[in-house]
């Protein structure tokens, strides 16, 4: 009998998977209840696609181009662009509660970078919500999909031939499970949980990329890590987020005098492209000035109709958003790197697929486009579900049990978050990655090859390899962009033999 197709992870990327491999036999793993501890359900802004008729896949794709700095694949943006309608209409047709216009229109919001408003939105800022609500309705009532809420990835299973067996998981008593696949689907999501301020569940650790990179797949671009520059500044963890469409809206940055800084940093001012802006806001925290979101003028007494899960936060931190200014600061948000994969989630690895934000198809370069994540989880989750479901796979034994990774202790993870936000955050220099470095090799003596270790190396390596600033890495060390456009790609090998202070052009390759 053929082994099911095993998925890790129930965000946007792995249900829209596991709808698009019928008739296949799916196991969905998800280590909670369904819809909880999901990116997905916390992403607001909306997802971007060409809908309106000033608008064209070309210059969506245009776009996506010029936000990446250099380092997007323009095949995956093509084809990303010219599939996003489609996708938002099938959503729709779903039941996701897309905004309309009075004549019938899609609503579309315009964010940072983009040269036309194309973000279909819900509620202002619920999009994620509302998706995700019409995902899981529509996967519970798919007969070929068996759900296992409270069902944790915990591993990979390696093949006798070196491919993918299947996923080793925990049931929800702790037990563990060998759960053979005839193809495995990683969706597991982000990596910037590892840092102390960061607006996704704090438990998205990179775990994924230490699976695959334990099974000899490659990771590319690790060091390239979206920060948003305006999280809400109240001290939560993690931080809650203020979309980027109410800058879209004409909201505006100043410091505590009011003094709007933007228009001196970049022509576009508030909607220059995410990696400025985080830098502007992170500068000015740093030199005293404070940062905040002036949304008054722009959106004032609408404020609970128009974004309330935003006026819902501020409320409950005491801020009222329509009298007063939102403090803000940059907050780790999103993974531009990730497991290396083909256009259709193969990860080179016989077996093993990765979608959504784990996986790095090039899409992203150096700096995503706002809005393209949601996006990029439908069309490459669709485009890997239709691959694995029209190929032929043997199933592949499993060589001698693989053994589960130890956790991080949490007064480690602390340390670990932490010194992630102060040497690899919005701005890195040499010296502190070779710190950063030191501690993970520290933190692995003790505690053993912890996933969230291996996934924290795999960023400082490829920061540190990487002797240039481009898109979200900046190195104040090293501020000008390289005369080449050049991708970072890593085994674990290689990443752990990146060492502090050492010769680093190693790990750069075309």
């Amino acid at each position: 009998m053929t082994a099911p197709i095993v998925i890790a992870g129930a965000g946007i990327a792995g249900l829209w998977t596991a709808l698009h491999a019928a008739p296949r036999r799916v196991v969905l793993l998800t280590g909670w209840a369904l819809g909880e501890n999901a990116s997905t359900a916390w992403a607001q802004g909306g997802v971007a696609a060409a809908l309106s008729g000033d608008d064209s896949p070309a210059l969506h794709a245009a776009d996506t181009i010029c936000a990446g700095a250099g380092l997007v694949n323009e095949d995956a943006a093509r084809l990303l662009a010219e599939a996003g309608p489609a996708e938002i209409e099938a959503l729709h047709a779903l039941g996701a509660p897309f905004e309309r216009e009075a004549d019938g229109r899609w609503a579309l919001s315009r964010e940072a970078a983009h040269s036309r408003a194309r973000v279909a939105r819900v509620k202002g800022d619920q999009a994620g919500a509302g998706i995700l609500a019409a995902l899981i309705g529509a996967v519970r009532a798919a007969p070929h999909v068996e759900i296992r809420e409270g069902w944790r990835a915990a591993g990979l299973l390696q093949g006798e031939d070196g491919g993918c067996a299947g996923v080793i998981a925990l049931d929800p008593e702790g037990r563990r499970h060998d759960l053979p696949a005839s193809a495995t689907v990683l969706a597991t999501g982000s990596l910037c949980g590892l840092y102390a301020v960061t607006t996704t569940p704090w438990t998205s650790q990179g775990q994924a990329l230490a699976w695959a990179a334990r099974l000899g797949a490659v990771i590319e671009d690790a060091e390239f890590v979206q920060f948003h520059p305006t999280a809400i500044d109240t001290g939560q963890d993690p931080a809650p987020l203020a979309t980027e469409a109410l800058r879209g809206e004409g909201a505006i940055l100043i410091d505590r005098t009011g003094r709007r800084f933007m228009r001196g940093v970049h022509p576009d001012a508030e909607l220059a492209p995410r990696d400025v802006v985080a830098r502007a806001v992170h500068r000015q925290i740093k030199a005293g000035r404070g940062a905040y979101l002036d949304a008054r003028a722009a959106v004032g007494e609408a404020f609970p109709e128009r974004f309330p899960a935003v006026f819902a936060a501020c409320m409950a931190a005491g801020i009222d958003p329509r009298r007063q200014p939102i403090p803000v600061a940059p907050a780790a948000h999103y993974h531009m790197g990730g497991i290396a994969t083909d256009l259709d989630g193969f990860t080179g690895i016989a077996g093993l697929y990765a979608v959504g934000e784990c996986a790095s198809t090039g899409l992203h370069g150096a700096n995503r486009l706002a809005s393209n994540s949601l996006l990029d989880g439908l069309v490459f989750g669709r485009r890997a579900a239709e691959t694995i479901k029209s190929a032929s796979f043997a199933n592949i034994s499993p060589a001698n049990q693989t053994g589960v990774a130890p956790a991080l202790p949490g007064g480690a993870l602390r340390t670990l978050r932490g010194a992630m936000a102060a040497e690899v955050g919005v701005e890195r220099d040499g010296a502190g990655l070779s710190r950063l470095i030191a501690l993970i090799d520290d933190l692995e003596a003790r505690h053993g090859e912890a996933d969230a270790l291996i996934a924290a190396r795999f960023v400082a390596a490829g920061a540190l390899a990487r002797t240039e600033s481009r898109g979200g890495h900046f190195r104040s060390d090293l501020p000008r962009r390289g005369v080449q456009a050049l991708h970072t790609r890593m085994t674990l090998a290689e990443a752990r033999a990146i060492r502090p202070l050492a010769a680093p052009i190693a790990g750069l390759a075309e």
